[in-house]
């Protein structure tokens, strides 16, 4: 268990790791000034060079990847820029966002120097346009923060918006690329900002709290952990650990507020944590973190409503192997599960047009506590952030969704987000 616990621990489910200190996070986070700073040609070579004007590099290490095995010919070989989340206020923590390099074709990761004046960045999102990056400012002052990202591997600070919630572990940007969507764990709610043309954050036009149905057994209060938008832009999705609810809102694009449309019931004490849509937009795949199970969601776009199916098992055996967050391919026939406390992943088929799961195999991570997944834009490799290890691992996913692991675990500070850029 990591040092820092959740200001408020659910009984039942281990302290949240990677918290701030109540005592470092009392005050509300201030705007960050606006710079700029060089990412070392993050868009351009497989070596990041930190600029004089930047603190030490986050992530001063060298490439820890081998070339992968997989079959077929191999893919054209390409550098694409890796953008990685932690705990600023942990010990051992990064300084901000990192950034790195990874090669499409062997999965080896380069370091960069970190994006620095961003507190406690454990959730990155990037807008559609490719030009800016959103992150959470997880303590008790909720915040998120954006970051543009110019072509030619610069950076600016554009200022960071309180969400008015505590602890948002989760966010995400509207298709239209005109809203930025944040959850808020410790108060169990969720916020709108408005996106500007140029990437930045206005004034918050909503924020709602998770009121009804009560927390299920043993958890205190509700917990939103996710919100995103359903493939198809119709509804917003908000998935709530502590009431056991996926709440379905319909976003007012001119308003920038959520109405409340349909309600979704999970097992009682199952704790929903993270949803993943299939990519044809009818179902939905559903880590259930407290009583270990993935659950299959037939979701109506005309509706919004989610309807879940029973549990499945996550092939971890006994005991509470805590998931984390499940990933679908691109071509929807693989799902990926992360498990926390069995630090495995877990693979399933996707059977009946994504109405049913299969599962496949597990196998281990490479690294401790895999917080989160991400797939390449191609779904070529499959990148692991490993929070307890300060690691990254990398896989190469096989025609048959097999995983093979490219190499030894790349160093990343208290790594609880990897987000890898088209």
């Amino acid at each position: 268990m990591n040092p820092a616990p959740h200001p408020n621990p659910v009984p039942g489910r281990p302290a949240r790791p990677g918290r701030a200190p109540a005592s470092a996070v009392d005050a509300p986070a201030p705007a960050p000034p606006s710079r700029r700073g060089l990412l070392g040609g993050l868009l351009a070579g497989a070596a990041l060079a930190a600029a004089p004007a930047l603190a030490t590099p986050a992530l001063a290490t060298p490439a820890h990847a081998a070339p992968r095995s997989a079959a077929g010919p191999a893919a054209p070989r390409a550098t694409r820029p890796l953008l990685l989340g932690t705990y600023t206020s942990e010990a051992g923590g990064g300084t901000g966002i990192g950034t790195a390099a990874y090669d499409t074709g062997t999965g080896a990761i380069t370091t960069g120097p970190a994006i620095t004046g961003v507190e406690n960045p454990s959730y990155l999102a990037l807008h559609p346009s490719g030009s800016t990056v959103y992150a959470v400012a997880e303590q008790d002052a909720g915040a998120v923060t954006a970051v543009a990202l110019a072509p030619d591997g610069t950076y600016e600070l554009l200022g960071t918006r309180p969400t008015g919630g505590s602890g948002p572990t989760h966010l995400s940007v509207h298709p239209s690329g005109d809203w930025l969507l944040s959850a808020n764990y410790t108060s169990g709610s969720v916020a709108v900002h408005p996106i500007a043309a140029d990437g930045s954050l206005g004034e918050r036009t909503d924020l709602v709290t998770h009121s009804s149905p009560p927390p299920g057994p043993g958890q205190g209060g509700p917990h939103a952990h996710q919100i995103v938008t359903s493939p198809d832009g119709g509804h917003v999705l908000a998935v709530d650990l502590g009431t056991d609810t996926v709440y379905t809102y319909a976003l007012d694009e001119s308003a920038g507020t959520l109405a409340e449309v349909s309600r979704a019931a999970l097992a009682p004490g199952s704790g929903p944590r993270h949803l993943a849509f299939q990519p044809g937009g009818r179902f939905a795949y559903l880590a259930c973190e407290l009583d270990d199970t993935m659950v299959v969601c037939a979701y109506d776009p005309a509706t919004g409503a989610l309807t879940p199916g029973p549990g499945q098992s996550t092939g971890t055996g006994s005991g509470t192997s805590y998931p984390a967050q499940p990933v679908v391919t691109g071509d929807g026939a693989y799902v990926y599960l992360a498990n926390r406390g069995h630090n495995s992943l877990t693979r399933y088929a996707v059977e009946d047009d994504g109405a049913a799961l299969r599962l496949l195999d597990t196998v281990p991570v490479g690294g401790d506590w895999p917080r989160q997944l991400a797939l390449s834009p191609d779904s070529s490799l499959l990148f692991a952030a490993n929070q307890r290890s300060s690691t990254v691992t990398v896989f190469a996913v096989g025609p048959d969704g097999s995983l093979t692991g490219t190499g030894e675990p790349f160093p990343a500070p208290v790594a609880v987000c990897v987000l890898p850029l088209p």
